[in-house]
Order: C-alpha cells, then sequence, then structure tokens
C-alpha cells in the first residue's frame, strides 16, 4: 500500500494542476457522500480541519451535535481520471470524527477498523478479494435508468462481442480503474444478459472495503459515459440471476497465510476451519448487513447459482462457504452470500468478528456437504440439520436482534439505528400492491 505524507499530497496536487478535492466518506447504509473543496483548502484538510454539518446524513447526528471533521486518509488519494485534465478533480477518503476529532460511532469506516484492530490483537490481518457483479442497462431519453438492455444483448457466460452489449463500456472500465492504481485480475460478461464482473487483487480489509466503494463509483460514472445505468441492485430482473459479492477471506500472520495447511483436509488449517464456524455460526444474525435490501431475497432463491442453506463444501459448488481450488500460499474461504448493496465496511467487519469467534472458541463447523448441493432434495438437507438462510429482511432482522455479538461489531450508535431503519423499509414495502398481486387476484377475488 503506498503511503503518502502530508507533503507529497500537497506536491502532487501542485504538479497535476489538481484544482478540486473531493473529500469523501461513506453512510451508514454504504452511499458514498462527499464534499469539494479547492486545493487552497488542501494544506487545512490534510491538517484535519475541515468541518462539516453531518445532521442531514442518514444515521450520523442530531441536529443539536451535528457538527463534525473530515480525517482524509492521504494513502487514498486518486486523481478521478473522467474528470478535466485540466483543473483535474481528485479525491481522499475520509474518516468522520466529532468535534473533539475522536472517531465518530456512527462511521461505518470506525466499524471496520475496530474489527481489524481486534484481529491485530490476536497477531492477523484480514485478506479480503471480492468478486462485484453489476448489470449494464440502457438509459431512457431523459436519460434515466431503465431495466432495457441493448438490443443486441443476448450474452451469457464468457461470452463476447457482439452480442455482449457491455463489452466495450467494461474495457473501458477496467482501463480506468487501472488508471487508479487497481491490480485488475479479470473481467468478462456474467451468467444473465447484460451482467458483468469485474475482479481485482485482494488486499488487507480496509483497503479492500475502500477499493469496493472506489469501484462502485467508478463503474457507475464509466457507464453513464457510454449512455448505460450500471446498477449494483441484487436482483434487478425476474428469471434472471441476481448479482453478488462474493467475499475471498483469508488471515494472515507475519507475512504468511494461516489458513494454509497442504496437509490437513481440504488443504486448509484448522483456524480456517474454525473461521467458516464462527460464520455459520453468525451467519443469520450477519445476513441484514450482507444483504441490506428487499431486493436481496430475491436473489436468495433457489435455482439462480446463489447459497440458500447455511452449508459449506471443499468443493465449493453451490454452498453458502466453500474452498476454491486455488490452495497451497492462495488458500482461503469463499463466501458467497454478500451482493455489493452492501455497505462494505459493516461486512467486512462482521465477517471478521464472526470468524474471530470462531478461532477464539474453536468453534467446529457442521459437516461438509458433499458433491453440488442442488442435487440435495430440501427434506435431506433438514433430515441432515442443514438450516436456510434468511429469506426476508424483516427474518434477518429479527436474527440480527438476537446476536450479541454483530450488535457488538456494529456498535452501539449504528446497530440501532441500522434496525429501526431497516424494519421501516421492509413495513413500507409490505405496504405496497405489486403487479404480480394484481395479476394474480384481481380477477379472481
Amino acid at each position: 500500500m503506498t503511503k503518502y505524507t502530508k507533503e507529497e499530497i500537497l506536491a502532487m496536487a501542485e504538479e497535476e494542476n489538481v484544482e478540486f478535492i473531493r473529500l469523501q466518506f461513506t453512510d451508514v447504509f454504504g452511499n458514498l457522500k462527499n464534499m469539494a473543496i479547492t486545493v487552497p483548502q488542501l494544506e487545512k484538510a490534510l491538517d484535519n480541519e475541515i468541518l462539516f454539518d453531518g445532521s442531514a446524513i442518514d444515521g450520523f447526528a442530531r441536529v443539536a451535535a451535528s457538527d463534525m471533521y473530515f480525517h482524509p486518509d492521504p494513502d487514498t488519494w486518486a486523481i478521478l481520471p473522467w474528470r478535466p485534465q485540466h483543473g483535474k478533480v481528485a479525491r481522499m477518503l475520509c474518516d468522520v470524527c466529532t468535534t473533539d476529532h475522536k472517531p465518530f460511532a456512527g462511521d461505518p469506516r470506525q466499524v471496520l477498523k475496530r474489527a481489524i484492530a481486534r484481529a491485530a490483537e490476536l497477531g492477523y490481518t484480514f485478506h479480503v478479494g471480492p468478486e462485484c457483479e453489476f448489470f449494464l442497462f440502457r438509459t431512457d431519453e431523459d436519460g434515466q435508468p431503465t431495466t432495457q438492455t441493448e438490443e443486441q444483448e443476448r450474452a451469457g457466460y464468457f461470452d463476447i462481442s457482439p452480442i455482449d452489449g457491455g463489452e466495450n463500456a467494461r474495457r473501458d472500465m477496467v482501463l480506468t480503474l487501472e488508471e487508479m492504481g487497481f491490480e485488475i485480475r479479470s473481467s468478462h460478461h456474467e451468467i444473465a444478459p447484460a451482467q458483468h464482473e469485474i475482479d481485482f487483487l485482494h488486499d488487507e480489509a480496509l483497503k479492500t472495503a475502500d477499493n469496493i466503494m472506489t469501484f462502485k463509483m467508478a463503474v457507475k460514472t464509466i457507464a453513464r459515459k457510454h449512455g448505460q445505468h450500471a446498477t449494483f441492485m441484487p436482483k434487478p430482473k425476474y428469471g434472471n440471476n441476481g448479482s453478488g459479492m462474493h467475499l475471498n477471506i483469508s488471515l494472515h500472520r507475519n507475512g504468511e497465510n494461516i489458513f494454509r495447511d497442504d496437509a490437513g483436509p481440504d488443504g486448509i488449517s484448522r483456524e480456517a476451519r474454525w473461521f467458516i464456524g464462527g460464520i455459520m455460526r453468525h451467519i443469520k444474525g450477519m445476513t441484514a448487513i450482507l444483504n441490506p435490501l428487499v431486493n436481496s431475497y430475491k436473489r436468495l432463491v433457489p435455482g439462480f447459482d446463489a447459497p440458500v442453506w447455511i452449508s459449506w463444501s471443499g468443493e465449493c459448488k453451490g454452498t453458502l462457504l466453500g474452498i476454491p481450488a486455488d490452495r497451497g500460499p492462495r488458500a482461503r474461504v469463499e463466501l458467497r452470500s454478500p451482493d455489493s448493496a452492501a455497505n462494505p465496511y459493516l461486512a467486512l467487519a462482521v465477517v471478521l468478528r464472526a470468524g474471530l469467534d470462531g478461532i477464539e472458541n474453536q468453534i467446529e463447523p457442521p459437516a461438509q456437504i458433499k458433491g453440488h448441493i442442488g442435487e440435495k432434495s430440501a427434506e435431506e438437507l433438514l433430515n441432515e440439520g442443514v438450516e436456510l438462510l434468511p429469506t426476508t429482511l424483516m427474518e434477518a432482522i429479527r436474527e440480527l436482534e438476537k446476536d450479541e455479538l454483530v450488535k457488538e461489531t456494529l456498535g452501539e450508535h449504528i446497530a440501532p439505528l441500522y434496525i429501526r431503519a431497516k424494519k421501516k423499509e421492509f413495513l413500507e414495502y409490505s405496504a405496497q400492491v405489486s403487479q404480480w398481486e394484481v395479476d394474480r387476484y384481481l380477477f379472481k377475488y
């Protein structure tokens, strides 16, 4: 990870003819926010002296205690390639702090930092590699998003142009991300029409969460330049696969991957098994964080390559958790339920704390699934003691309310606020009358 000093940031801003700097942060629900400053204010920003009003930000502060400070992270300095090259625009991601410059409890980045600190106390660093899927849809004549695809879009998994209508946009996204310092591992068309995936190199957890937020911003911006709308909505179209954000996870100590055990069962260590055990114990309580929308549960249904059962396998076929075949130094655990609507700071924090709980308490996972889980009936799985993931947002929230570890990870500020907001979201959804209901019931009753 590049480490920049204040002096280096100021010098780069001058050398690159930067005129605006966006001070960016993430709200509780995973939305990227920012305030722009001009170059004369940059030194003040780097001295943590830029004040802002947080009262209008969801989940931040009451009006009576709304003033907050940006603490920019110099290591997140990046010039935005899509902005003008004369009078360039740069950005830094920021921690949010109170007026006495202490970390604000409602800042999701601080939640992840606390979890990382807990891992460090045990001698671990947490590495994560995400697989971010998204859809590219057409915009209408007013530039508003639709769920319509390009006329030639008939592509499936790994297909190419001309049936892949998003290939040019995806190529530009990759080039833009590389210009911003990403190391892109691969990019390709996914299973559903207009669905895409771009994978970037794994890194330590905070850098990965920062990268996910940057990735989503860049993908949406480049899509718009191509007259398209990029959406990370988990399930935008009925009958198609949804978009996930698989997390490839490993723990390291002194630079060594402690999940590796070439002689162990499935090529993983006992710590990796305990980590799996911790995730499986807490997955119900974590699901409202990993799958935060009403729409998320339209993806977690049978028949569309998304996990439904709380299960694991060394063969990594259809289960919630799997061990990819590329082991040895790259041994890792893949968690397949999260989607890209999740706030990455909160998601990585709860996954890490659950896994650490597994290690600290030596939680053995249940027996693994052999073969493809899709070949087993629901009755067979239930008879084997395999449980279902929550099937609605409300069910997930109720599981979150029961999980003390997950609530502790989120903190006393975020946990109750998040629970209230998501209950409200589900109740608003439940009060709607859908077209499916009209079509099914109007003529019958």
